[in-house]
């Protein structure tokens, strides 16, 4: 069996406690797109100290607060990709501008007129750059015990930085694994 066969379009990947990679460590990556070429995600908890106006002044005064734009991963950080959670009731596939991704969460266009999807959406989050895993190397990273790969709920996407997002999405979850969500940051402080 693959290791990587509960990943699809909307789980998060939670890095585990020693998963050290100053990219990831304590991370909840959202996976967008999962097959054969490979997976697609962003760093949910990764807020930068750029404005989204600074960057995308159409789309600033839309996005989910802080308005910042976050870290979507090490991967094309010039590369900007927006997620939105529609409104309840909202169909994705006939909204202009977006392109589902799981339930309510969309990927929007960000060449695309902002004043006709705002209405629509309880929240916009901004990402430079992504993660990005080729074929099987992701299976082999969660083999090695790098990541959990558990079900993604719609609010994650738009969890405020003040929020410990990991150890919330990790206490959600059945034993054993909530107990992984009192790991400490830095084990030398324990």
């Amino acid at each position: 069996m693959r290791p990587d066969r509960d990943v699809e379009p909307g789980s998060l990947l939670v890095a585990s406690p020693k998963l050290l990679d100053s990219n990831f460590r304590r991370t909840v990556v959202y996976v967008i797109d999962h097959r054969g070429a490979g997976t697609l995600g962003v760093v949910l908890n990764r807020p930068s100290e750029v404005a989204v106006h600074d960057v995308l002044p159409a789309w600033g005064p839309y996005v989910s607060r802080p308005q910042a734009v976050f870290v979507g991963g090490p991967v094309e950080q010039k590369t900007a990709l927006c997620l939105a959670a529609l409104n309840t009731g909202e169909d994705v596939g006939s909204t202009d501008g977006v392109i589902a991704v799981r339930g309510p969460v969309a990927m929007v266009d960000l060449d695309s007129d902002p004043e006709t999807l705002v209405s629509k959406v309880r929240g916009l989050r901004v990402f430079a750059g992504y993660a990005g895993w080729d074929v099987d190397q992701l299976g082999g990273e969660i083999e090695r015990g790098d990541w959990f790969v558990v079900a993604g709920l719609p609010g994650d996407v738009l969890t405020p930085p003040g929020v410990d997002l990991w150890g919330r999405v990790l206490r959600r979850q059945g034993m054993p694994l909530a107990l992984q969500a009192s790991h400490p940051g830095d084990v030398l402080r324990n």
